[in-house]
């Protein structure tokens, strides 16, 4: 039990001291590249398989330019790199994700997306985790 408590108290001490840690240390490395959080959020319907296939996809819409209507069967999380997307999810209103911004489009929700733009491109960064041989999309009609 002491062991236990020794060791708790440890512990606490060593979480406790990071955030003053970290800041010693980004004093002492300025040229350390940080991430930036741009987008977190619980999501459902990823795949329980022992192993996944990881895709990362880029895409550029004209202006003008939209996917055909579709769903997925997993998650997909959307990064704009540039312009403005304009996702239209069934029965729900329009999402506009700008340049710098990411969404997370649900699994089994019919939907298209659009750039909406009649002079500006819209590029974007697709990221997709499925199961093996799993289509990226599947159509609807």
């Amino acid at each position: 039990m002491r062991n236990n408590l020794a060791c708790g108290a440890a512990l606490f001490a060593c979480v406790a001291a990071l955030p003053a840690m970290a800041q010693s240390h980004d004093a002492a490395a300025p040229n350390i590249a940080k991430p930036h959080l741009v987008l977190q959020q619980v999501v459902e319907g990823l795949p329980r398989d022992e192993k996944q296939t990881v895709r990362v996809m880029t895409a550029t819409f004209k202006p003008g330019d939209k996917t055909v209507y579709h769903t997925h069967r997993f998650p997909v999380t959307v990064y704009v790199l540039e312009g403005a997307f304009t996702l239209e999810l069934d029965g729900r209103a329009p999402i506009v994700v700008k340049a710098g911004e990411a969404l997370v489009e649900p699994p089994k929700v019919a939907m298209t997306g659009h750039n909406r733009s009649a002079t500006e491109l819209t590029k974007v960064v697709i990221f997709y985790v499925s199961a093996n041989d799993t289509p990226f999309l599947d159509l609807m009609h």
